[in-house]
């Protein structure tokens, strides 16, 4: 990079004229410091974005194995993006308000989407709300694999009556994108739904979470 005129060096552009105007290429290249024989830091980050199919959300997904995969990437570059991609998501998590209130599924979404967005595997969590549907804790319940997870209804209730929540709402989340709800979705929402009902806990809503979107049982009628 020393050979590039000084206002195209990513580094000397971000002090001269602000982070904003850089591109994701400029500031990954950032990150790994310099380039190889035969690429510039800049052209490592470009082919770095394009396995990414140039999508931070799908880079974030990536491992440090997987990033090794990208030419110019060792064990200590690929360590430094995928750290500095955790710290964004965390801070989204931090910015989040601390006391939600949940009034449609949007509110649910947005809820969870610090702790579900780019996950590789499927995570099933509830959220324990007051009277006033104001959040009061979230509750991770289950992890599995890419295929699915197991919610255990004793689990999932023990927690809501522990923390004396007044309703609760079921979340998990599919890694493949597809918002649809499986059969095993359905049958497990309502044999919940039934057993909230039983303990005057009722299930207000089960989100399908995805990067892209949700399914929500409420919107749906399904609930």
């Amino acid at each position: 990079m020393k050979s590039w005129a000084e206002e195209d060096r990513p580094r000397e552009k971000l002090l001269q004229k602000g982070r904003a105007v850089l591109s994701d290429a400029e500031l990954l290249a950032i990150l790994l410091g310099s380039g190889t024989a035969k690429l510039s830091a800049v052209d490592v980050a470009k082919l770095v974005l394009k396995a990414a199919q140039n999508d931070l959300n799908t880079l974030a997904r990536f491992s440090v194995k997987e990033l090794m995969k990208q030419k110019g990437i060792g064990e200590a570059r690929a360590i430094t993006i995928v750290a500095a991609l955790e710290l964004g998501r965390r801070r989204k998590e931090a910015d989040a308000p601390a006391r939600n209130t949940i009034t449609c599924s949007r509110d649910i979404y947005h809820v969870m989407q610090p702790h579900l967005q780019d996950l590789p595997h499927e995570e099933f969590w509830v959220i324990l709300l007051n009277r006033a549907n104001v959040v009061m804790r979230t509750v991770s319940i289950s992890r599995g694999g890419v295929a699915g997870t197991v919610a255990d209804p004793k689990l999932i209730f023990k927690e809501a009556l522990e923390q004396l929540a007044s309703s609760i709402v079921l979340v998990h989340n599919h890694p493949s994108g597809n918002r649809n709800p499986s059969a095993a979705d359905i049958a497990l929402t309502r044999k919940l739904k039934e057993a909230g009902q039983l303990l005057d806990l009722p299930v207000l809503d089960h989100l399908i979470f995805t990067d892209q979107g949700y399914h929500s049982f409420a919107d749906e009628g399904m609930l």
